[in-house]
């Protein structure tokens, strides 16, 4: 009897295992190609919810940095013709596809100005900038006092892929006040960047 049990326990005792070994042998980790097929779809559904809001977050941010770098040419034009007490200028204009902006004395020719690019995908909306025109270059021009030689205006940017979203910086005053606007639901005075 008690050899029996012995056999019976040795017995038990291989088949527990065999089966851990033919379960571990036969067993494959991963997931199948149904679970697969739905989580990339359940992905993809999720990508095409975010991209364009995604697409919308990089053009605000890519035109911040436009209208950044315009206002701060314009101030350093207008902390130069202090300094020097000369008239100096900030023009812009676009080359090879680019928003290029250069500030110089207004003796030197814009031409040959140190131009300097802008970020790239975007360009001046040439209806709505109001700036001084001349030769395919904007330019806004101040004193020796820093105020503004004759004409205020803004410059406005857009993406160039959607140029429904405007960024602004406008020379508000004659004594030379700078400020940056934005696009605008409503339009006022035929424009949306105000």
């Amino acid at each position: 009897m008690r050899s029996q049990y012995r056999d019976n326990q040795c017995f038990m005792q291989y088949v527990l295992q065999y089966k851990r070994n033919t379960f571990t042998k036969n067993s494959s980790s991963g997931f199948t190609l149904l679970e697969s097929i739905i989580v990339m779809l359940m992905m993809g559904v999720l990508m095409a919810i975010a991209a364009p809001s995604w697409n919308a977050f990089l053009n605000k941010q890519t035109l911040n940095t436009a209208q950044d770098q315009a206002f701060q040419l314009m101030r350093q034009a207008q902390a130069e013709a202090i300094r020097h007490q000369v008239p100096w200028q900030a023009s812009f204009r676009m080359q090879n596809g680019r928003v290029q902006g250069a500030i110089h004395s207004t003796t030197t020719p814009a031409i040959q100005a140190n131009w300097q690019n802008f970020v790239s995908h975007v360009q001046i909306d040439t209806k709505e900038t109001t700036l001084l025109l001349s030769n395919s270059i904007y330019r806004v021009r101040f004193s020796h006092k820093g105020r503004v030689n004759g004409q205020i205006g803004r410059i406005t940017l857009v993406g160039r892929h959607d140029t429904r979203t405007k960024r602004c910086v406008f020379v508000s005053t004659l004594l030379g006040t700078l400020r940056k606007a934005e696009n605008r639901p409503r339009a006022q005075n035929g424009r949306f960047c105000y």
